[in-house]
């Protein structure tokens, strides 16, 4: 037992290997990088403790940007979540054109995110984007959706969406076709509705599928940086700053590399409180077979 209980561990060697040397070892040196201050050419990092941590509470600009991006959050997963569900349900079913829209659906994930940021970067230009375009042709109010603090994160959010929602719709769609056909066939047999089925047959089958894309959607919506250096630069007056990209802006463009570490455990402890939230919550209610 002992000679297979050391062949297992050394079969997973190389990836637990890998594992600390590129996720757990980088989050304790982060932390650690964290209580010092940025090193300045040739003076050393000096320990201050959770003082990077307290400056971090007194700068507006820090809640500026977990603000917009709680907000960012808060519509894009549920939107992405409930708009994947609908398009796995209609292609699914059997349509004509069937495979044309599966297509259409999912062309918008397998292009790139700058491709993606400079497309919509067309449809937001004012006054000849397509948007506008479109606007003006049916007599509306041609506006500058990027540059006004009011429309410029709704704006990264529908990119967002039109980004995910396809991606996620695969996952429904093979989790629909797995499922054996037998259960909604016997509701049918009881005159059982198709809303009936979908809520207490479908939807339960479908929630180890929702927590998988669900925390997915988590991640995604926090670290976001592509769209907002290609389209806004976190403007206009910090409306579309999101934490990930004011981690690269301070590490990267003002070198407070403390400042960021703080911000990155800021984000790894909001990450790890959600993903225990979801797994707590929706695990439960996932049905495993």
């Amino acid at each position: 037992m002992r000679q297979e209980a050391l062949f297992g561990w050394l079969l997973v060697l190389p990836a637990v290997m890998l594992l600390v040397a590129f996720t757990h070892w980088p989050a304790v040196a982060t932390l650690l990088d964290s209580l010092y201050t940025t090193p300045r050419g040739s003076r050393p990092p000096v320990f201050v403790g959770v003082d990077n941590y307290t400056d971090l509470a007194a700068d507006p600009v820090f809640w500026k940007a977990l603000s917009n991006n709680a907000w960012y959050a808060a519509v894009t997963i549920p939107v992405s979540v409930a708009l994947s569900l609908l398009m796995a349900l209609a292609v699914n079913a059997r349509l004509p054109g069937q495979a044309l829209l599966r297509m259409a659906y999912f062309t918008p994930t397998m292009l790139p995110m700058i491709a993606v940021a400079n497309i919509w970067l067309f449809f937001f230009t004012p006054d000849y984007g397509l948007l506008d375009q479109v606007l003006g042709a049916f007599g509306g109010v041609r506006h500058n959706w990027l540059g006004d603090a009011a429309t410029a994160l709704p704006a990264m959010m529908a990119v967002a969406v039109w980004k995910e929602a396809g991606f996620f719709m695969i996952f429904y769609l093979a989790a629909l076709q797995s499922m054996p056909p037998d259960l909604a066939e016997a509701a049918g047999l009881e005159g059982a509705s198709r809303l009936y089925v979908f809520r207490r047959v479908t939807w339960p089958l479908l929630m180890p599928t929702t927590l998988f894309i669900v925390v997915n959607a988590v991640i995604n919506a926090f670290r976001l940086v592509d769209h907002v250096v290609v389209m806004t630069r976190g403007g206009p007056d910090n409306a579309t700053n999101l934490l990930l990209y004011h981690i690269y802006e301070t590490g990267f463009r003002f070198w407070d590399t403390a400042a960021a570490a703080a911000l990155t455990m800021v984000l790894l402890a909001i990450l790890a409180a959600l993903a225990g939230f979801q797994f707590l919550v929706l695990g439960r209610r996932a049905h495993y077979r």
